[in-house]
């Protein structure tokens, strides 16, 4: 059992509505959490605001040698982090604790980044000194998802710090003992004031969200992310959001069919689906459909259900009940609607909030499990004619996170880097790159860069200076 508190006004806290967090693999409690209130919000705001002027003015370098040290804290913290990420959303303990270790190079990576982040000086007049820099913007309202509690989470409040923002951090409320955990690593390591911690579900996010903060970042569902953009045109916030997505896999002619579903398997079932840029629609070639599908249900039967607490597990629960029904019902509308359950689509009996690897065929782009985000172990399969037609269909989505393409030709490769309308394109491979990157999601997937050196810009202002000399002394007329 994990007991969370508040970090407001530089003091660990807690109140008198409290709620519980269950184990989606047995239902048993496993986190007990505080409420914050309205007047809890605006006392943490506050509390940034106090502290803003002087952290601002610590050099880069000190508040880079500070989250070294805080990336040293969670590394020490990777045991107890983990088996909270897996006590609390089902991840297997062994990708909870990769996790953990991907948060620990994220910080220190922002750690490096800070001071090297510079403006750049203007050609002007010979007599003047014109310069471009960054300042941080403030406050920052950070509100971080419950998929990756960990990593994702460390990428908003390391960026923000470094860069020399205050912040207050509302984690998931799915999550909220991992963003405690988290968040003492960060305050245990910064001045008082420099990160506060909220808890609660959406009231107390959307008064932190409508707070007066200067930036309201956030990682989730879209319909949350549409909501933050409005209170933040209110306020005069900067909005910057990573939110839905429904990403396409194209399946090209010519390729493995059982090395393209080896891929499609981890794109789509993998954290059981519930990763922001998973694969969440198949378009694969009629040439090697029938194959390709095959290879799939093969993949898909060797996944392990079961806690993620067994190192057997290759497939843990969803985050729980609720949103296992969601995913079911958009499954079972899909069936409905004239979809072929080819393995999985029912939900087992018994406790825990558990869904099989599901894989459907003869679906169409109009059903939900297509053209909404699912977020769950599920890769409905669609058959084209052609590369063009993929390359047409998996663009028409209101969303616009990523999109994976597998083919053997560098002109297909090329054309789909060019013309699919999200932030990110991968070729013959569904997850990996660079720990730099960066891209800007599109349509219903949010707002703004997320992640490498582009961060930094956007949390920070861009000024210009303008530096004359003074004119010469006049010289003493008296006499």
């Amino acid at each position: 059992m994990i007991s969370v508190e508040h970090l407001i006004e530089g003091r660990w806290q807690s109140g008198a509505d409290h709620f519980h967090v269950c184990d989606p693999a047995n239902g048993g409690t496993v986190t007990h959490v505080p409420q914050a209130t309205q007047s809890d919000v605006a006392a943490a705001v506050k509390t940034a605001r106090s502290v803003e002027d002087s952290w601002a003015f610590v050099t880069a370098g000190e508040r880079a040698t500070m989250l070294h040290a805080v990336a040293d804290r969670i590394a020490a913290q990777l045991e107890p982090l983990a088996a909270a990420t897996t006590a609390e959303m089902g991840r297997p303990l062994a990708s909870s604790r990769d996790s953990v270790r991907a948060a620990v190079a994220t910080v220190r990576q922002y750690a490096e980044l800070g001071p090297l982040h510079r403006g750049r000086s203007l050609m002007g007049r010979t007599d003047a000194l014109d310069l471009m820099l960054h300042r941080p913007r403030g406050v920052v309202a950070a509100i971080t998802p419950w998929n990756d509690p960990v990593a994702v989470a460390c990428g908003l409040l390391a960026a923000a710090v470094v860069t020399g923002n205050v912040v207050v951090h509302k984690p998931s409320e799915r999550t909220p003992g991992v963003g405690y955990l988290l968040t003492r690593c960060f305050a245990e390591e910064l001045p008082e004031g420099v990160i506060s911690l909220v808890n609660g579900g959406p009231a107390v996010g959307a008064a932190l969200a409508g707070a007066a903060v200067d930036v309201v970042a956030h990682v989730g569902a879209t319909r949350t992310g549409r909501a933050i953009a409005a209170a933040c045109a209110a306020t005069g916030a900067k909005a910057l959001l990573e939110n839905g997505g429904s990403d396409p896999l194209i399946v090209d002619s010519g390729v493995d069919p059982r090395w393209a579903a080896e891929q499609a398997a981890v794109g789509a079932f993998a954290n059981a689906g519930q990763i922001c840029t998973a694969v969440e629609r198949v378009y694969v070639h009629e040439a090697i459909s029938d194959a390709f599908v095959v290879a799939l249900l093969e993949q898909a039967g060797r996944l392990r259900m079961g806690p993620g607490t067994d190192p057997t597990t290759t497939l843990g629960p969803l985050v729980d009940v609720a949103h296992r029904d969601a995913v079911h019902a958009q499954v079972a509308a899909s069936v409905r609607a004239g979809a072929s359950v080819r393995c999985g689509g029912v939900a087992p009996d018994g406790p825990g909030a558990y869904y099989p690897a599901t894989v459907l065929t003869d679906c169409t782009d109009q059903m939900a499990v297509v053209h909404e985000e699912t977020f769950g172990p599920v890769a409905p399969v669609m058959v084209v004619r052609s590369f063009a037609e993929a390359l047409s269909r998996a663009g028409g989505s209101p969303y616009g996170l990523a999109a994976t393409v597998l083919t053997p030709s560098m002109g297909h490769a090329q054309q789909a880097v060019y013309e699919l309308p999200v932030g990110t394109v991968k070729i013959n491979a569904v997850f990996g790159g660079a720990p730099g990157g960066a891209a800007q999601p599109r349509r219903g997937s949010g707002q703004g860069f997320g992640y490498g050196p582009e961060l930094l810009d956007e949390l920070t202002v861009t000024k210009v200076g303008h530096i004359c000399a003074p004119p010469p002394t006049a010289p003493d007329q008296r006499s």
